[in-house]
């Protein structure tokens, strides 16, 4: 039997069916509030500082003080704020500093050489040839910076990435995992290379004296008209990149903030001395000037070679980690105490200044160093180093709701293998992806329209417990 409601009766019956509604959807709201990962949005920028060559856990992050003399090495631990928790004698500064960072202890995967093995760090995934030295691909796989474009843009920059002393050289060929991949040009961070080159960093970006603004204008409406052929351009990729290339660089040139963000001669000569006068260090230094201008995602290649030192090894600008033999030299002389320097000073920096609680700072390898010190005929060099060691290795990590002070994980006595729950860079991107508020169960498509996730690991939730 149909049953007729009078006007009344319809009235509270559709009031109290939109107020279920509102009220499951409020549920849904929250049920999805609550299965957002820790830390989820909590950045506004990242930084990743990218230790080029394989740092050893052994004389950063995870001393074996305990273990045999061939795996536990030349260098002495020292203790730190975080009780029971040691770092290399030879980071003091970071050492002091441990009650403001989180050290992950199990990262592990399985690729053993620079080339493929940068590429997984860069990108999140591995290289179709694993443990190789590739040289680049238009099929290569984007680096964070390229998704981070493709998935939205923030405008708070002229550019969403910005790669610093970069590229990385492996040792001497540049290494893939670095550009826009099968994204194309238009997603490609901005490459800096020595940011001591010139006064601002980038020579084209100041002003030229013989070109007004009214010329700048000019060019600028004759760029846009010959713009207006986009059939053309549509046909020709070539043509398309370098159409959106330049109407980046006229971003740049046109806005005072974007020049002054490089121009680093406006920091104080303490401050330049404290983040230390060579190329990683003024790449940190320029890093927080790219976090404050709105830069989301910073990359500091440390360093631009990961073994430069075989072409020369006075100089230590250009030492990598990738200390085969005579690691103990390396570090000591060469590379620890730069390190410890300028990663140390940009924590502080940063948290001085109020930018860490809105910044995720990420410092990690390709892979870790072998647990056994031996010497190896095939390398330069006539003192023991280590070899090449992905099964575990150390990572750290700052900011944005990161714990202050926390080792995460676990490696065993000879730091060999993983004691507790392993984590592999694909963790690390996905954590870098959800500070950034983007779901790393989400998708972005290419220039064909075909689907790719954003990230294929989990945020590490452990970091911010």
């Amino acid at each position: 039997m149909l049953r007729f409601f009078d006007r009344r009766e319809f009235l509270r019956v559709g009031l109290a069916t939109t107020g279920l509604a509102s009220c499951a959807q409020r549920t849904r709201g929250d049920e999805s509030k609550d299965r957002l990962p820790i830390g989820f949005g909590r950045a506004k920028s990242v930084i990743l500082v990218y230790a080029s060559g394989g740092q050893s856990q052994f004389e950063t992050w995870d001393p074996k003080p305990d273990a045999p003399l061939d795996v536990r090495g030349a260098f002495s631990p020292i203790a730190t704020p975080l009780p029971g928790v040691q770092l290399c004698e030879h980071m003091p500064r970071l050492a002091r500093l441990a009650d403001r960072y989180t050290i992950v202890r199990s990262m592990s995967h399985e690729d053993l050489d620079h080339g493929s093995a940068t590429y997984l760090a860069l990108t999140g995934r591995y290289h179709a040839r694993r443990s190789s030295n590739p040289l680049p691909s238009p099929d290569d796989f984007p680096t964070y910076g390229a998704v981070l474009k493709r998935m939205r843009v923030t405008n708070r920059f002229a550019y969403e990435a910005v790669h610093l002393n970069a590229p990385a050289y492996v040792p001497f060929l540049i290494s893939p995992g670095q550009d826009g991949g099968f994204l194309g040009r238009e997603y490609e961070p901005l490459v800096v290379g020595d940011p001591r080159a010139s006064d601002a960093v980038i020579p084209g970006l100041a002003p030229q004296a013989g070109l007004p603004a009214i010329r700048m204008e000019r060019r600028k409406t004759l760029k846009e008209t010959l713009d207006n052929y986009r059939e053309q351009l549509a046909q020709d990729q070539k043509l398309a990149d370098m159409s959106h290339l330049y109407q980046q660089a006229l971003g740049m040139l046109s806005s005072p903030r974007y020049r002054d963000a490089f121009d680093l001669d406006q920091e104080s000569d303490l401050l330049r001395d404290r983040y230390g006068r060579h190329r990683s260090g003024q790449s940190c230094l320029l890093a927080r000037r790219l976090v404050e201008a709105g830069v989301p995602f910073v990359n500091v290649i440390w360093n631009h070679s990961n073994r430069g030192q075989d072409a020369d090894p006075t100089d230590t600008d250009v030492y990598g980690w990738d200390t085969h033999n005579d690691i103990f030299d390396a570090l000591k002389l060469h590379l620890l105490p730069r390190f410890d320097e300028s990663f140390a000073t940009l924590l502080e920096d940063l948290d001085e200044r109020g930018l860490l609680d809105e910044t995720l700072v990420v410092c990690m390898g390709e892979f870790g160093r072998a647990p056994h010190v031996k010497l190896e005929p095939n390398f330069a060099g006539n003192l023991p180093g280590r070899k090449h060691w992905a099964s575990v290795y150390s990572i750290a990590l700052a900011g944005a709701g990161v714990q202050r002070g926390a080792v995460v994980g676990q490696s065993d006595r000879l730091g060999a293998e993983p004691l507790s729950e392993r984590y592999g860079p694909w963790d690390v991107a996905a954590t870098m992806f959800s500070a950034l508020g983007i779901d790393h169960t989400s998708h972005f498509k290419d220039i064909l329209d075909r689907p790719f996730a954003a990230t294929i690991g989990r945020p590490m939730s452990a970091i911010y417990r």
